[in-house]
């Protein structure tokens, strides 16, 4: 098989995937997802989760809060500066429903960004306080499952975002102790 046809094929199978989400109707989830996704819009979700671990975790809160943050801000721009423009993937056709429908982001399609820093905040905090390790990946992954639910993503979209997210918290992870080795 060619590169050019698993890539046509690759396409075939996220639209089929986007598609069945679009028909998929949960009238409860209708004003719920949306407002998550949007929740997430430059990492609003993130900045206020970062802001309740640094006042109650004690240093070991403020540090994480810090590397969460770090993560955010190089995985927004490997996915938004680095890859998007290179990748220059349209946003899908939206047959969601108007009342869950997001308006189409300006930016291209892939990878998602909004699922790339959410992977990258929750993969830093869940491992460095694994208390929050459930919790704080069901809400990351959540907020990319909207990005489809909600029509601006096809599910390949969030799928590499996550795996860019979850990359790059691992190097921050790797990273951080040799810095602060430096910094003393």
């Amino acid at each position: 098989m060619s590169d050019q046809n698993l890539a046509a094929e690759l396409h075939e199978l996220d639209v089929n995937i986007f598609e069945s989400v679009a028909e998929f109707h949960a009238p409860g989830l209708d004003q719920v997802i949306p407002a998550l996704s949007n929740a997430a819009n430059y990492s609003r979700l993130w900045l206020a989760t970062s802001a309740v671990i640094a006042l109650a975790g004690g240093s070991r809160g403020r540090k994480t809060a810090v590397m969460g943050l770090a993560a955010i801000g190089v995985t927004s721009f490997v996915a938004n500066a680095a890859i998007k423009p290179l990748a220059r993937r349209t946003r899908p056709e939206s047959p969601v429903p108007e009342e869950r429908r997001l308006v189409q982001p300006e930016s291209t399609s892939f990878p998602s960004g909004h699922t790339a820093s959410a992977a990258a905040f929750s993969g830093v905090i869940g491992a460095q306080l694994p208390i929050l390790r459930v919790p704080i990946d069901a809400l990351a992954l959540s907020v990319g499952c909207s990005r489809v639910y909600t029509g601006v993503h096809y599910p390949g979209d969030v799928l590499a975002g996550w795996m860019i997210g979850r990359t790059i918290a691992h190097v921050i992870r790797r990273v951080t102790p040799t810095i602060e080795a430096r910094l003393r």
